[in-house]
């Protein structure tokens, strides 16, 4: 028996997982009642595939830009450092229809982007490692597979 971890990917059995998909990865209650809903988005299968770094980083400038425009309560969203996807946090939002929404809605704006944000020397810590092109495969291999999301588990879709 694998010894129970404290960070909840780490118990999650990545030989079992079907990607793309979309999943609720846990909730923190707050001190003054708020609720917070982390989501495992995950573009890749684990120790299968990989998003290259450059893609991945663009990626990361415009979701990180562009989901605000479609939600009010995001507190993070945050690449893996497995380069297989990404963590979404949001505040008192417990729909997970919504986030559907959000990530569809946010990766449609990567795909008619002339830029990336903030990708320069001053706002960014790595500013030559960026990929427009990049970002755009990711983000339309993700939404042509959107009919996957809500399937976790390779079991589930048999």
């Amino acid at each position: 028996m694998t010894k129970k971890m404290n960070v909840e990917s780490f118990n999650l059995d990545h030989t079992k997982v079907a990607a793309p998909y979309i999943r609720l990865a846990g909730t923190t209650e707050g001190a003054n009642g708020d609720t917070i809903y982390k989501y495992d988005i995950r573009f890749c299968q684990p120790n299968k595939e990989h998003m290259e770094m450059p893609g991945l980083h663009s990626l990361e400038h415009m979701m990180a830009e562009f989901s605000r425009n479609h939600h009010s309560q995001i507190v993070d969203i945050s690449p893996m450092g497995c380069q297989t996807g990404f963590y979404l946090s949001v505040i008192n939002d417990e729909s997970y229809d919504a986030i559907l929404s959000l990530v569809e809605k946010t990766l449609k704006d990567v795909l008619v982007a002339n830029e990336v944000p903030a990708c320069n020397e001053v706002q960014c810590g790595w500013a030559a490692s960026h990929s427009l092109e990049g970002a755009k495969e990711i983000a339309e291999q993700m939404l042509s597979r959107k009919d996957e999301w809500t399937t976790i588990f390779a079991e589930e879709s048999r």
